[in-house]
């Protein structure tokens, strides 16, 4: 609507300088989530992403990603969504890295035709890693006897509650490197010869953005505003693109982050976001940083 006034106003009485729509993609990378447990999933940002390319007069659109990573679908939903409207819209994708864009993030920051990180924002750790608790000591423990009952030699394949096996672990392994191998071509794909010949690239190690400009990983050392401003001139203005309120005027999760307090978030989701928050706070932890 904001776009559609601006359009009548006559161009003499209008704002100068060029308008850049910006986008912010903050957090952990999960399906699902909620107002108290945020997410950051393409059902949470498609309507952002649609609103900042359909600026027909901008000269390109800007994303600004921190996630530690997550949900390889999801990163690779965002990033596909964001290549598809660049295309449709033919505008110029220019990602700027805050603290981190590891794992999904990075792959979510693959979306932009050039990538920007401050020298001592986090990128990389392109591999896939699982996780998780086995428990079949401490039920013996408590006197606890696990009865499962599968229709299926494989459906309770990584029960937690049962002795590891070797075959399963070989599996989730099978598992892992068909998914890594998709991550490397779409790394590959989209930085082509800027990338250096280094043996640690896909390892899953992270870097610097210092560290990660000379691996070919990012393309420069700027923060938006100021590469905007000399990109386009002084008088360019950044408009920030947020998704629609929703219930009690919050913002939906994923798009320019929530904050609250711990506590408050723990005590409005229940018990099921304990674990949620505790799997958040997990993937920051990994790179140094709390969510």
């Amino acid at each position: 609507m904001a776009g559609f006034l601006k359009r009548l106003v006559p161009k003499r009485f209008r704002k100068e300088g060029v308008v850049v729509p910006v986008v912010r993609l903050h957090g952990a990378i999960m399906a699902g989530g909620s107002q108290f447990r945020p997410a950051l999933n393409l059902s949470a940002v498609a309507s952002a992403l649609e609103k900042a390319f359909s600026y027909k007069e901008a000269p390109a659109v800007t994303i600004s990603v921190n996630s530690p990573g997550g949900s390889p679908v999801q990163s690779r939903l965002i990033f596909q969504r964001i290549r598809d409207l660049a295309a449709e819209k033919n505008k110029h994708v220019l990602v700027f890295v805050e603290d981190v864009a590891a794992s999904g993030g990075y792959m979510i920051a693959l979306a932009g035709d050039e990538i920007f990180a401050d020298p001592t924002s986090i990128v990389g750790s392109i591999g896939v890693v699982s996780g998780g608790f086995g428990f079949p000591e401490m039920l013996k423990k408590i006197g606890v006897e696990r009865r499962v009952y599968t229709a299926g030699t494989n459906k309770a394949i990584l029960d937690p509650f049962q002795p590891e096996r070797e075959n399963e672990i070989e599996y989730l392994k099978s598992l892992q490197l068909e998914i890594h191998e998709v991550f490397i071509d779409m790394v590959k794909a989209r930085r082509g010869t800027r990338l250096k010949d280094d043996p640690d690239l896909f390892s899953g190690l992270f870097w610097t953005g210092t560290r990660g400009r000379a691996l070919g990983l990012v393309d420069g050392l700027s923060d938006m505003r100021s590469e905007l401003k000399r990109r386009y001139g002084p008088t360019t203005r950044l408009e920030l693109v947020s998704a629609p309120k929703g219930l009690f005027g919050r913002r939906s999760p994923g798009v320019g982050g929530l904050s609250g307090d711990m506590a408050e978030r723990i005590g409005s989701a229940g018990v099921a976001a304990v674990a949620g928050l505790a799997e958040e706070k997990a993937l920051w932890g990994r790179f140094g940083l709390s969510g």
